[in-house]
């Protein structure tokens, strides 16, 4: 099921883990394919700013995650094994043998899942707000926090959150539709994704990974630390780290030009 928008289609495709994905694709259907997974809370459109300005030689995708935006919602199944148990069943679902696979902040540690569990099937490889592990104070905090949360999630908490990623002010209608995607989370799936996402720690493996790999880090980042980048980039053996001054962890909502021309440079 597809329908055409002013820059991108948008499909809905059954996966062979179980799950009914909402996604956006645009470019050359023979060209190079790249897959973009999302954020916490997030959804295809976190991307939206990205999109527009790639090439159409390239192949873009973007779906909604398990739980997330327009995607099916099962009771079940949050670690980012299972996420990217998923990015491997969209791709076979669609035919892709091999992609770039660029993950921001909970999509990087899925990525990491993918490139550590499918390496043939990742090309390069490209972190955004990442980390070795989502374990640290102020995810701890945030954590806490969504324990508590029921049906309805407030949208301040919502809109508080979303605005603590970004360090220079976004269009507001951009901002706005952020918010209305996370708002389409139920509070189990913020409670079990993130318990998912602190679950997570590859970094005693990530020196398997032999794939190109570029990993961006904004110096306003409040999420994840300079060190932290440094740590990722030393345990990935062909990693290069590519840092944005003046920069939240949302860097490709902020400066959506310089990462699109980054990401091109290093395809």
């Amino acid at each position: 099921m597809q329908h055409e928008s002013v820059q991108s289609r948008f499909g809905t495709t059954q996966l062979a883990t179980g799950l009914e994905v909402h996604y956006a694709e645009q470019g050359d259907p023979s060209g190079e394919p790249i897959i973009f997974l999302h954020g916490y809370s997030d959804s295809w459109y976190s991307f939206s700013r990205v999109l527009p300005l790639l090439p159409p030689t390239y192949h873009a995708y973007a779906f909604d995650q398990r739980g997330h935006g327009n995607s099916g919602r099962p009771t079940c199944c949050y670690t980012m094994n299972d996420l990217a148990n998923d990015v491997v069943a969209f791709m076979d679902a669609l035919g892709i043998a091999e992609a770039t696979i660029a993950g921001h902040s909970m999509g990087s540690f899925i990525a990491q899942g993918v490139a550590l569990s499918h390496p043939q099937r990742v090309k390069r490889l490209m972190l955004i707000g990442s980390a070795t592990t989502a374990v640290n104070e102020g995810i701890t905090e945030l954590h806490d926090f969504v324990k508590t949360l029921d049906d309805p999630v407030p949208s301040e908490f919502v809109e508080d959150f979303q605005k603590s990623t970004i360090y220079h002010e976004v269009p507001k209608e951009f901002l706005e539709t952020i918010v209305s995607e996370s708002l389409k989370l139920p509070a189990r799936v913020w409670k079990d994704a993130l318990s998912g996402l602190m679950e997570c720690n590859y970094a005693d493996q990530l020196h398997q990974l032999t794939m190109p790999t570029l990993i961006f880090w904004g110096t306003e980042d409040t999420i994840f630390f300079r060190e932290e980048q440094d740590q990722l980039a030393a345990l990935i053996p062909q990693a290069t780290l590519k840092i944005y001054s003046d920069t939240g962890h949302a860097l490709h909502w902020e400066r959506p030009q310089q990462f699109a021309q980054d990401l091109r440079t290093f395809l």
